[in-house]
């Protein structure tokens, strides 16, 4: 993700430490996902019933991924896992002292989560950013960046061996999915996204060639990738941070389909669990709204042109390129109505996640949002969480 990795503050904390188009469907109508999530925990019909019994809250928290500031979970975490209340939760450098400490912590929460007032026991989305090079949350693997990757002289090889290490890492501390990898494609090495070496290449094909490799190769090893930032931010200038405001992406629609949505298109076919969207604005698609609260990106390019069926996930809500569209709450129901899937409360605190519940709780009760579209999306979630450890 671009928010709360703060590009300044991810270098500090991370000192502790043939593609094919699938088949076209509209986001809302959606609710199948890679045979890769199947699992033999959730049996057929079993994650429609559990969404069938799910109060107005639970159907919102299903949604919410919290994080929180400290070592231990809070108290008002625990409570909403048990009630149903919480899809996962985030973790940052400042929640880690050690692996084992924080495999620790996802024991607990996933204890919670066998609530007997918790309708839905399959595994919480725990999830950290480990791309590799400056940002990594835990320490150790993958040491190189997407750039030391993509110019190393086997960069296929050693792609697919960042993928299975950041995967033995991340469940080594009780994780089961990477916000990673960047299939940006960088224009500049100075830009925001090649200053830090967050991309394999500016190259298209070579960058969508060795993102597939590291998603393959990550969930393979039982961690869910999720392919970010779409449709890209590899354009973004050094000062365009959309952590701390507003950015316009003045890309051609003919640049941005043919060169930054290129290696989704090899997410895709590889697999990929989750896609991670932009906040970004990208006048060529729709001049109104950042990607993640725009339909006609989220639906229309991403669903329906490149035929994504897995599960959408914000980049933070609380970032200062949403700075116009509100709080939390309507930022929620703009993003769910774009299409988004799960909603990333990345501020560190537990009540930002809350703001996000009542938000969406709010759009059902007020028939904003439609309870249809809010069961399809925690369907697909739900499939997702089936196929992961716990």
């Amino acid at each position: 993700m671009v928010s709360r990795i703060g590009v300044p503050g991810v270098v500090a904390r991370a000192a502790l430490a043939g593609v094919a188009v699938l088949a076209a469907v509209t986001a809302f109508t959606l609710v199948t996902q890679h045979p890769r999530a199947a699992s033999p925990r959730a049996g057929r019909g079993a994650i429609p019933l559990a969404v069938s019994r799910l109060s107005p809250d639970q159907l919102a928290g299903q949604r919410v991924i919290y994080s929180y500031r400290g070592l231990t979970p809070p108290p008002a975490l625990l409570q909403l896992i048990r009630r149903g209340e919480a899809a996962g939760v985030i973790f940052f450098a400042g929640n880690i002292a050690s692996p084992a400490q924080l495999a620790a912590v996802a024991r607990e929460l996933q204890q919670a989560n066998l609530s007997p007032a918790n309708p839905v026991h399959e595994p919480l989305l725990l999830m950290t950013d480990q791309e590799g090079g400056a940002v990594r949350r835990l320490p150790g693997l993958p040491e190189l960046s997407e750039k030391q990757i993509g110019q190393s002289a086997a960069p296929a090889a050693q792609a697919r061996q960042a993928g299975a290490a950041a995967a033995a890492t991340l469940r080594g501390a009780g994780l089961n999915v990477n916000l990673a990898p960047v299939l940006d494609v960088y224009r500049a090495a100075g830009g925001f996204i090649g200053q830090f070496g967050r991309s394999y290449s500016s190259d298209p094909r070579q960058a969508a060639r060795l993102g597939a490799e590291f998603i393959a190769a990550q969930q393979a090893g039982g961690v869910a990738a999720t392919a970010k930032h779409f449709p890209g931010l590899g354009a973004a200038t050094r000062a365009q941070d959309t952590d701390l405001r507003p950015v316009t992406l003045d890309v051609p629609r003919a640049t941005l389909r043919g060169v930054d949505e290129l290696p989704y298109r090899a997410a895709i076919a590889a697999g990929v669990q989750l896609v991670m969207v932009s906040w970004a604005v990208y006048p060529a698609l729709d001049p109104a709204r950042p990607a993640g609260l725009s339909p006609v990106i989220v639906q229309g390019e991403l669903r329906h042109r490149l035929g994504f069926r897995g599960v959408t996930i914000t980049d933070a809500l609380g970032a200062g390129a949403l700075a116009a569209f509100g709080g939390i709450g309507p930022r929620s129901r703009l993003a769910a109505l774009a299409g988004m899937d799960l909603l990333l409360c990345a501020g560190h605190q537990v009540a930002e996640g809350q703001q996000a519940l009542a938000g969406l709780a709010a759009g059902y009760a007020a028939g904003q949002l439609s309870l249809a579209s809010g069961r399809a999306a925690v369907t697909r979630i739900l499939a997702l969480r089936a196929g992961l450890p716990g």
